[in-house]
C-alpha cells in the first residue's frame, strides 16, 4: 500500500513538473500589423517556423494574395481603429505585437499628413493597447531617427537626435514613448534601430531602398539611374540578419536589457562599393547617377552604425557580409523575377 501510496504521489510530482515544463514552452501567439509592407512577410514565415504556423497573425488593410493566405494567418487590421484592435487581440488571445506600420522615409515627405497619422496615432493606438493587455510589444525604429546634429561616423546607441523627415521624428517618438510606458507603467516594450534592409521584394519607398532597386533593374533591364551620388555611405544589412535580430531581441530576459533601444547593423557600403560586389556576378552593369531629394535625407543620417551595446547586452552578431549579401540579392531577385513573369 505504501508503494502504491508513494508511486502516485511522485506521479503527481512528474505530472506538475511536466505540466509547468509545457506552460514555460508555450509559443507566444503573435500579431503583427503592417504585414504586407517591406518586412512582415518574411518576419511571418520565420516566426511561423520558430512558433508554428498558426501563432503568428499577419494582418494589414491591403487584399493579400491568395499565396500570403495559404501560408498562414490573415487579418484585415486599421492600427487607426483602436476598438477593432482591441476585439482582435482578445479574440486571437495576442501575447506579443510587432507593429511595422508605417510610411517609409521618402513616402512621408509627399504626404505628412498621412504620415502622422499612420506613424503617430497608429503607434499611439498600439502602445497604449499593449499596456491595457500586458503584451510584449515590437517597434522598429531606423537610422532615419538620426538627423545632421548627430556624429554620422560612428553613430553611438545614445546621442543627440533630430531628424529632418517625418519618418524620424514619428520613430523618436514611438522610442521615447515606448521607453517612458516601459519606466512609467512596467511595459514590456522593445525597439531595434534597423539600418536599410535589404531583400528581394520590390522597393518600399525607402531612401536606402537603392540597395534593392539596383538588383532588380540590373537583372531585368541591365541598367539602373542611382538617386544617390556613388560615393553616399550608409549602413546596412540583409533581411536574414534583420529578422534574426528582430527574433532574438524578442526572447532576450528582460534582466539583460540594459536599454529598450538599441543600434543593429550589418555593414556599411557605398552605392560604387556596392555596384563593384555586383560586378564580379554581372558583366557589362550601366550604372548613371542623378542624385534627387533622397541625397538630402541620406546625407543627414548615419554613415556608420555602432551596434556594439547590442553586441554586448544580447549578444548580437550578423552573418551576412557585402559579398554573401551580393550572392543571396542575385540568386533571390532573380526568382522573384521568374516567378512574377517578369524575364
Amino acid at each position: 500500500m505504501m508503494l502504491v501510496r508513494n508511486f502516485c504521489k511522485n506521479s503527481v510530482i512528474q505530472i506538475r513538473r511536466y505540466s509547468v515544463d509545457a506552460l514555460k514552452k508555450k509559443s507566444p501567439k503573435i500579431l503583427i500589423t503592417g504585414g504586407l509592407g517591406q518586412l512582415g512577410v518574411e518576419c511571418a514565415k520565420y516566426l511561423r517556423g520558430k512558433y508554428g504556423r498558426d501563432n503568428v497573425i499577419l494582418s494589414d488593410i491591403i487584399k493579400p494574395t491568395s499565396e500570403i493566405v495559404n501560408d498562414g494567418p490573415y487579418l484585415f487590421v486599421d492600427i487607426l481603429d483602436f476598438k477593432g484592435l482591441q476585439k482582435i487581440v482578445v479574440d486571437h488571445r495576442v501575447d506579443w505585437l510587432i507593429h511595422f506600420s508605417a510610411l517609409l522615409s521618402a513616402i512621408g515627405e509627399q504626404n505628412v499628413p498621412l504620415a502622422v497619422r499612420v506613424n503617430i496615432e497608429g503607434m499611439h493606438n498600439v502602445i497604449e493597447l499593449a499596456k491595457q493587455y500586458k503584451l510584449r510589444i515590437f517597434v522598429p525604429s531606423t537610422i532615419g531617427a538620426f538627423g545632421p546634429d548627430s556624429p554620422r561616423n560612428p553613430t553611438p546607441n545614445i546621442t543627440v537626435q533630430r531628424p529632418r523627415t517625418i519618418y524620424g521624428v514619428s520613430k523618436v517618438h514611438a522610442e521615447l514613448l515606448g521607453e517612458y510606458y516601459f519606466y512609467k507603467f512596467g511595459l514590456d516594450f522593445r525597439c531595434l534601430r534597423f539600418p536599410g534592409v535589404i531583400s528581394s521584394d520590390p522597393p518600399g519607398g525607402g531612401t536606402t531602398d537603392y540597395a534593392i532597386a539596383i538588383f532588380h533593374d540590373i537583372l531585368r533591364k541591365g541598367q539602373y539611374e542611382c538617386y544617390l551620388k556613388p560615393d553616399t555611405r550608409l549602413p546596412m544589412m540583409h533581411v536574414k540578419d534583420a529578422l534574426r535580430a528582430l527574433s532574438e531581441f524578442l526572447e532576450v530576459p528582460n534582466s539583460k536589457l540594459v536599454r529598450r533601444v538599441y543600434n543593429v547593423t550589418s555593414m556599411s557600403f557605398t552605392p560604387e562599393e556596392l555596384v563593384a560586389a555586383m560586378s564580379r556576378h554581372v558583366s557589362d552593369l550601366k550604372i548613371t547617377y542623378r542624385p534627387d531629394s533622397r541625397q538630402d535625407i541620406a546625407d543627414s543620417w548615419p554613415q556608420v552604425f555602432d551596434d556594439s551595446e547590442a553586441r554586448r547586452d544580447w549578444n548580437w552578431k550578423p552573418e551576412v557580409d557585402l559579398e554573401n549579401l551580393v550572392k543571396l540579392m542575385m540568386k533571390e531577385v532573380k526568382e522573384k523575377i521568374v516567378l512574377n513573369g517578369l524575364d
